[in-house]
């Protein structure tokens, strides 16, 4: 019976990449704009050569329900905004039976587009994983649609990487949604309302002291977002090298380590290997899920993770898709806002 049904969202499971998107609805919503009354944008169409889900791969984008950059609509579409080398722009995906559609606007509408068939995971080989364990089999087998995305992009996930450092994310979704809003260029297009493109590198590095202390960021964190944007052409330049490479140079700013490299090349380079180490939370999960030891450090996480080289980020993902964690036995680390302070 395990298999016929969807698993039911969990908190672990969101934190694998999970967002839904709802079935596309058959009638419009009362005060929805008709699409055929909509701005035009340029369009693209694509067919995997698989399942697709959209939920599952565009879903580590999103930083937060409120994510300023990041939408699901009722129609069943993902919206999404980025800046891009050809600037800003916003992307529109939504899927009509096997065929994925883009539509975008904006200077970098037809960037977007160009670069749709990997951001959807072209550039994945899911048939290249093995499951080892039988959990992971049946997270596999529950989620087919899962593909790893790859944006082509660095600093769209760096700056948030950062905000996410030693703090809950709840804190790093709000320090994210506040600074979008506040320094970032309305979505170009018919996106839906509130929708902003994050600010260029030069904003960010002329943001106010008391700005990132209102947001609640700390000064650390926030010196490392400032040394990273003023560095943000050679770090882009990344996305052209190999994980490892790009991983190498990212750590080259201060404040960027192998926790934050290993959460920007998941998603810029779409990496199947690039486990994230130094998570307060994500080796007890592994210890847990594989070998009953809740737990567990970095170093036992990646002895469980060894018989998945080359694939070890997609094996976490499954396992935190699959929502088994170990049970809570102590308080939720308490939420500090240094903007009250």
């Amino acid at each position: 019976m395990s298999g016929r049904f969807a698993p039911r969202p969990t908190r672990t499971s969101v934190r694998g990449g999970h967002v839904a998107v709802p079935a596309a609805a058959g009638g419009r919503l009362p005060g929805a704009v008709p699409r055929q009354a909509a701005e035009p944008g340029r369009v693209r169409a694509w067919t995997p050569d698989g399942p697709l889900d959209l939920g599952l791969v565009l879903g580590p984008l999103r930083r937060g329900p409120g994510d300023p950059t990041f939408r699901t609509t009722p129609d069943g579409a993902v919206w999404r905004t980025s800046r891009t080398p050809a600037g800003p722009g916003t992307l529109r995906v939504s899927l009509h039976g096997a065929v994925a559609r883009g539509e975008a606007w904006g200077p970098g509408a037809d960037w977007l587009l160009e670069g749709l068939p990997e951001l959807l995971g072209a550039a994945d080989d899911p048939a290249a994983f093995e499951p080892r364990h039988r959990l992971v089999a049946l997270a596999r087998h529950r989620r087919p649609g899962l593909r790893l995305v790859r944006t082509g992009l660095v600093m769209e996930s760096l700056i948030p990487s950062v905000l996410e450092q030693k703090v809950t994310t709840d804190e790093a979704y709000r320090a994210w949604r506040l600074l979008v809003r506040r320094f970032g260029e309305p979505a170009p297009g018919p996106a839906p309302e509130r929708m902003y493109v994050m600010p260029a590198p030069r904003t960010w590095a002329l943001i106010p002291s008391w700005e990132w202390h209102r947001a609640g960021v700390d000064d650390k964190r926030a010196g490392t977002i400032l040394r990273a944007v003023r560095v943000a052409a050679r770090l882009e330049e990344a996305v052209g090298f190999d994980p490892v490479g790009a991983r190498r140079r990212l750590e080259l700013v201060p404040g960027v380590g192998p926790w934050t490299s290993a959460e920007v090349v998941q998603r810029s380079h779409g990496c199947a290997d690039s486990v994230t180490v130094g998570d307060l939370h994500l080796p007890g999960i592994v210890g847990y899920a594989l070998a009953g030891d809740r737990d567990a450090d970095d170093s036992v996480m990646l002895e469980l993770l060894e018989p998945y080289a080359g694939q070890r980020h997609r094996a976490a993902r499954l396992i935190l898709l699959s929502g088994r964690t170990p049970p809570r036995r102590t308080p939720k680390m308490p939420r500090t806002d240094i903007g009250l302070l």
